[in-house]
């Protein structure tokens, strides 16, 4: 096995017994304590407890190997470490330790775990106040009086109850430097404010030692109480935890301002590369610590790519997909101003990506409108061919005495197949309020004369038309009609190459506003029924999108079309204005 697997193994090795580790290092230091600070044996202990922190330590991992280049640099730390090795060092590592105890404390959630970690900050915080701190009085008659012989007895108990405690759960491999470095830090400082304020009540005020630090805990639990209603007073004022949290988030550039003025962008540009360009120029404006960037795609993603001001030695990059966006700045940045550049360019990413897919949903939306125009304009152009199938097959099967009833029947339809030839083409032209009123007026036909031309086209033997007089100026919109018309009727027609026995009558109310094509056929499916005027259906003879058009086209008519009817022997399609519709229409029509 090379070095790195041994590394590795040993590292696990240690990683499941933190416990151990961490225990070895407060008995050598205990040991330390015992023989002083000022023999070469406790500097020798010292050393030791030195490598079983560098093992224990919650920052590296165990198994990595340190290269040759950073070996000086322990080296001079140690050879530092013992030229000013005493009991001041020993106070310092103490409270270094309890620090990062209580960093790691805090992120532990398994009861027995933060038990452990708790008598470890005992014993920590204990050796500092009952042995460290009074080695270091200039004056021994302030000590008073001494706990150093139950310390030194206690301490081996305690580290017996740490032993036999239920193991500890440790951190996972991919966790193990999980540390609060926050609480670390106010530990440390509250660990070196108790030890001077102890200092400076028995030098200055002349105390025992013990009243000095008894004065000195409650000093620092009233000062952190006062903080602490400080920060979140709540009787109608913010606090001092409101004006940081502003603070942090108004470095250099309020973030309400920042996000107007993405806004603005927003409003202004719909092009996503343009708006980003926008948002880097004037975050290149706005912050003056920024000196330039650029984004580009990350790998495998679909995004533009651009630049803006001018490189630097200092690169922060952030990485929102599908951008990968680098910031230069003057200077190396601190912790919060790299947290509100990240907190801006996110953001930003976020708008870049909305706009990205907004236009992505144009471009679906314009596809999806010219499939529909398509779908709509082949289905007129199938009727009308229908249409002039229909009059090829009279003029091939009439004899010499229909000659003048032919001729009048084609000087009748096929001005009226020209003029839905021309409205069909028409679909494919930009719309405008001019033209669509115009066609809506051109649209419009006498109900007499479009009755007797649905007749025509459609003379068959098994359609009955019913006969009606209509009302004085009776009209309506034959293109509507005609659509709706063709499609029931050869819909029909085609229903009755399996049904011999079909029937089918079609009738038209006398106001014209109602068309109803009705058959004694069999019932549609529930399945089929259901799918009606909603979407394409299943069709052997089309596309199976006549009747869906059809709908779209009295819907935006003023009209709707519906399934009246569907039961064994009475299936009846209604197509009426929508304000005719009384109780008996509107009812449910049943499945079979």
């Amino acid at each position: 096995m090379n070095l790195t697997g041994s590394l590795e193994c040993f590292g696990n090795f240690l990683r499941e017994r933190q416990r151990w580790v961490l225990l070895g290092l407060l008995a050598v230091l205990h040991l330390t304590l015992m023989v002083g600070g000022t023999s070469p044996i406790g500097l020798t202990c010292w050393f030791v407890d030195v490598g079983l922190f560098i093992l224990w330590q919650p920052f590296i991992q165990t198994g990595r190997q340190l290269d040759y280049g950073k070996l000086p640099l322990v080296l001079a730390a140690l050879a530092m470490g013992a030229w000013l090795f005493g009991w001041w060092l020993l106070i310092v590592w103490v409270i270094v330790l309890a620090s990062l105890l209580g960093g790691r404390v805090i992120v532990a959630n398994h009861r027995p775990t933060r038990i452990f970690y708790l008598l470890a900050f005992a014993y920590l915080l204990g050796a500092m106040l009952i042995w460290l701190v009074p080695k270091i009085v200039p004056d021994p008659a302030l000590l008073g009086l001494s706990l150093e012989a139950p310390f030194v007895r206690g301490a081996p108990l305690l580290f017996l109850g740490m032993a036999l405690m239920p193991k500890p759960r440790e951190p996972e491999p991919s966790r193990s430097g999980r540390f609060d470095f926050h609480y670390g830090v106010f530990i440390f400082l509250l660990m070196s404010v108790l030890v001077l304020g102890c200092l400076a009540f028995m030098l200055l005020g002349k105390r025992l030692y013990f009243e000095a630090l008894f004065r000195t805990v409650i000093s620092m639990a009233v000062l952190l109480l006062v903080v602490a209603w400080a920060w979140n007073p709540r009787p109608g004022f913010g606090g001092v935890g409101a004006f940081f949290s502003r603070y942090l988030l108004t470095v250099g550039l309020p973030f309400d301002v920042w996000l107007q003025q993405l806004v603005d962008c927003a409003e202004r540009e719909d092009d996503p590369d343009r708006f980003m360009q926008d948002v880097c120029e004037r975050l290149l404006s706005d912050l003056p610590w920024v000196s330039g960037g650029r984004w580009s795609p990350v790998a495998g993603a679909d995004a533009g790519a651009g630049c803006f001001g001018e490189q630097s030695a200092h690169a922060r990059e952030f990485l929102y997909r599908p951008l990968r966006l680098t910031v230069y700045t003057r200077h190396a940045l601190s912790p919060v101003l790299a947290w509100h550049l990240q907190l801006l360019s996110r953001v930003a990413c976020e708008y870049y990506l909305a706009k990205r897919r907004a236009a992505a949903l144009q471009r679906m939306n314009y596809l999806r409108a010219v499939h529909e125009t398509g779908a709509r304009v082949t289905h007129e152009v199938k009727n009308m061919l229908q249409s002039l199938d229909g009059l090829c097959y009279l003029v091939e099967t009439s004899d010499a005495g229909d000659t003048e009833n032919l001729q009048r029947l084609i000087r009748r339809q096929l001005p009226q197949i020209g003029l839905r030839l021309r409205q069909t083409l028409a679909k494919l032209q930009p719309p405008s309020p001019e033209s669509a009123k115009r066609s809506a007026r051109e649209d419009e036909a006498a109900a007499t004369d479009w009755w007797e031309g649905l007749r025509q086209r459609f003379s068959h033997p098994r359609i009955h038309y019913v006969p009606v007089r209509f009302d004085p100026g009776a009209r309506l919109p034959a293109e509507l009609f005609d659509s709706v018309a063709d499609n029931l009727l050869h819909n029909a027609l085609t229903k009755l190459q399996n049904e011999s026995a079909l029937r089918i009558d079609v009738s038209l109310a006398r106001d014209a506003n109602r068309l109803r094509v009705r058959d004694n056929g069999s019932a549609l499916e529930a399945a089929l029924a259901a799918r009606l005027f909603r979407a394409p259906v299943a069709s052997e003879s089309g596309f199976g999108i006549g009747l869906l058009n059809a709908a779209s086209q009295a819907e935006a008519r003023g009209y709707s079309l519906r399934l009246a009817e569907n039961d064994e022997g009475r299936v009846c399609f209604e197509l009426a204005r929508k304000e005719t519709f009384g109780p008996q229409s509107e009812k449910t029509p049943r499945n079979h």
